[in-house]
């Protein structure tokens, strides 16, 4: 699952960043050579900027890259320090269904509503759905360290959750 998690996370970030690099490519030239920008191109960088951070959520989640304090952590009793994990990631998965709840709400109204993009009137609701099932998914993962601590990531290999 992790395999997944990771090839479809990571095409979709990476597919997103590279249509960014090259639709800012492609406006900056226009504008010096033709004085002309491309149209909606600040509309589609927005979106496709959420596409890169919500589809690299569950890869940091997933493989332990999220900043985190651990200047206690060797004073901290193993009991202690194993009570603060399952604490951190319950809260964590908690916060984000409860966020994805809430966004796929969001999403709803959009598409209710008809809600488009200014310039583009692109829909915004598919962005915001997608928004939602990635954030549960985030929420999922925290939730499998507290199942399975195994599948966590273990210091020095790109740090602790």
């Amino acid at each position: 699952m992790n395999k997944l998690i990771e090839t479809v996370c990571g095409l979709m970030a990476g597919i997103a960043l590279f249509a960014i690099m090259a639709l800012t490519f492609f406006d900056v030239g226009g504008r010096k050579f033709l004085s002309h920008s491309i149209t909606g191109s600040l509309e589609l960088t927005e979106l496709l900027m959420v596409v890169v951070i919500f589809a690299a959520l569950p890869l940091v989640s997933l493989r332990g890259e999220h900043v985190l304090f651990d200047s206690l952590d060797q004073v901290l009793p193993q009991s202690v320090r194993t009570v603060q994990r399952v604490l951190v990631q319950a809260i964590c998965g908690v916060a984000l269904l409860a966020l994805g709840y809430l966004m796929w709400q969001t999403g709803g109204e959009f598409r209710a509503s008809g809600e488009t993009t200014a310039q583009l009137a692109i829909l915004k609701a598919p962005f915001i759905y997608g928004m939602s099932v990635l954030c549960a998914l985030t929420g999922l993962v925290h939730l499998s360290f507290i199942m399975n601590p195994a599948s966590e990531i273990q210091e020095g290999e790109g740090g602790t959750l």
